[in-house]
């Protein structure tokens, strides 16, 4: 297991910087427009012959799929500890005939294919689970308990799909490795630990992913969407996730006797000042235009009723969607948590803006998503892909493989839930789908798979086609 040391930044007066930022178009929002229609580049029934060849690929591996599906949603594996799960991949990408390296960047899978000349197709898994106790009734539900970095003993559960988010990335390796005549280029399939933490991608490309391996020229990923019913597909033109920062805030006092606090400088008292001024960075510094959100997801601090302690720890997450506004937002709080302790006579606190859990605003390229887009449509259909997906204040470090908008990039989103269970949550009065990061998501397994493997496989052939000799 890795070390829990990760490095970080204390925020200081004047301009702050974050390692990987890149600027952005000052738009915050996708503007609403109609969906154009877009071709996917290959002559007409190019999808259609091709997916007859997918499918029947995929009818022979998706029992195989399935159970490699339940066994990982049943064996979850935290952030930096994805061990067991990164060697079953790497062992399916081998039997697949891929040129595998393990232990890349940490738990890193890279799996490559070489099958020609032509463009380089970066397909991108995570691979870790959450620390949330599983209570969805499942047979094959998680029943794992571990301790995390710190120390606490916290059950395991995939409650963000990145177990379809892998049976569809192995299925989608055996169906390019069995049509090699279809298809000319390289694809490197990487399998990526430390996504719900955003330190994972940013791990392998320190490590020399794009300098040991072929560089793609275009990266794409899939996400599981909660709310959506399987065979349905969603994604954004332009931005779609946010930045995400994390930060450790320590605030700091004077300790002693519960009944006597006028002889101490309670850190207590300091910190919920601190919480509530923080919401002004949202509500009287932001245009309301701008979205922006600042949540404090943790507090710890004292060890008994009549004891003021000396110190109380923070945990804080931001999101924003552009530089300048993620910039300022993060000075604005190193200056309400400092100003607050001026007044109230204490010590500064200390405010870690961490280098290693952060990563830069999710871009989809336009025309990427696009011709993506029409290849989605022939699949599952007009009716079952939108493409104008707003975007959403959740982050992922996916962000990072497009190289600051110099390698086009898409991720879009899978929809998995039983169309039964869709069509009841629709109706009024009725209760709203488990969304991800709940302890009661349950995606349905087979559709889910098929979809994403068949879209993923013709997504990613169709950036690669066969040369005519």
């Amino acid at each position: 297991m890795p070390s829990r040391r990760l490095a970080s930044l204390v925020v200081l007066t004047g301009v702050l910087t974050v390692s990987g930022v890149e600027p952005r178009p000052a738009e915050s929002l996708n503007p609403a427009q109609p969906e154009p229609k877009v071709q996917s580049g290959q002559p007409a029934g190019w999808v259609k012959d091709h997916l007859a060849d997918v499918d029947k690929k995929l009818d022979s591996e998706i029992k195989d799929l399935v159970a490699l599906y339940q066994h990982i949603h049943a064996n979850p594996e935290l952030s930096l500890m994805e061990v067991h799960t990164a060697k079953r991949l790497a062992e399916e990408m081998k039997k697949a005939g891929y040129e595998v390296t393990e232990k890349f960047g940490g738990n890193g899978v890279v799996a490559v294919l070489k099958n020609g000349p032509g463009p380089v197709v970066l397909i991108r898994t995570d691979m870790d689970g959450l620390p949330i106790i599983e209570q969805t009734g499942l047979s094959y539900a998680s029943k794992v308990k571990v301790k995390n970095r710190d120390g606490l003993e916290v059950g395991v559960m995939h409650a963000c799909g990145h177990d379809i988010h892998m049976a569809s990335w192995v299925g989608t390796a055996r169906v390019l490795a069995s049509m090699k005549d279809k298809w000319s280029g390289t694809v490197v399939f990487i399998g990526q630990p430390a996504e719900e933490i955003v330190a994972g991608a940013k791990q392998m490309l320190d490590a020399g992913l794009y300098t040991k391996f072929p560089k793609p020229d275009y990266a794409i990923a899939l996400h599981s969407d909660p709310l959506n019913a399987a065979g349905t597909l969603s994604y954004s033109e332009g931005l779609a996730l946010a930045n995400s920062d994390t930060i450790d805030m320590t605030v700091k006092g004077k300790g002693g006797h519960g009944a006597a606090p006028h002889a101490t400088i309670d850190p207590i008292v300091l910190s919920a000042r601190i919480i509530l001024d923080l919401q002004t960075i949202v509500s009287r510094e932001t245009d309301p235009l701008d979205p922006v959100v600042v949540t404090v997801g943790s507090i710890h601090g004292g060890t008994k009723h009549n004891i003021i302690p000396n110190e109380v720890k923070l945990q804080l997450t931001v999101r924003t969607t552009t530089t300048a506004t993620r910039d300022r937002v993060l000075k604005a709080i190193d200056r309400i948590a400092k100003a607050a302790a001026v007044g109230a006579n204490a010590p500064p606190p200390e405010v870690k803006v961490s280098l290693e859990e952060s990563t830069p605003a999710t871009y989809n390229d336009v025309a990427l998503a696009r011709k993506c887009g029409a290849v989605f449509r022939e699949i599952v259909g007009e009716q079952n892909v939108r493409g104008n997906r707003k975007p959403m204040m959740g982050a992922e470090d996916f962000a990072r493989y497009a190289d600051g908008g110099k390698i086009p990039s898409l991720m879009y989103f899978l929809g998995t839930i039983p169309q039964e269970k869709y069509d009841a949550a629709r109706k009024a009065g009725a209760p709203g789908l488990p969304g991800m990061h709940t302890d009661a998501y349950a995606p349905v397994p087979e559709p889910s798979i098929r979809t994403g493997v068949r879209t993923m496989s013709l997504a990613a052939m169709n950036l690669m086609p066969k040369k005519e000799k």
